[in-house]
């Protein structure tokens, strides 16, 4: 898996990731379902060029959602919540 594959996207928008980010320097992800701690990690350090102190990660289970007539299942994924050393920031949250 390359690293680029690692980091789907970054969760920046909701409540509880700016509380995160602006008091505890932890920073949220969307990863690929198949990447272990150490594989995000190496994929933040070498993409956003910062060093990383520890990677939690947890599987957000899909909701069931109505689709026209029928219920259906979003889809399951995994979060990652990266904490960076102190004095380390990632530039790209600085403007949300």
């Amino acid at each position: 898996m390359q690293l680029e594959d690692v980091i789907k996207r970054p969760i920046m928008l909701t409540e509880k990731a700016s509380i995160l980010r602006e008091s505890d320097n932890k920073y949220l992800f969307e990863v690929d379902a198949r990447a272990n701690k150490i594989q995000i990690a190496d994929a933040v350090e070498t993409l956003f060029k910062v060093s990383v102190a520890n990677v939690n990660t947890l599987i957000v289970r899909g909701k069931p959602k109505r689709m026209g007539r029928r219920m259906s299942k979003t889809r399951n994924w995994k979060k990652a919540i990266v904490t960076l050393k102190p004095g380390e920031s990632i530039d790209l949250f600085e403007g949300a």
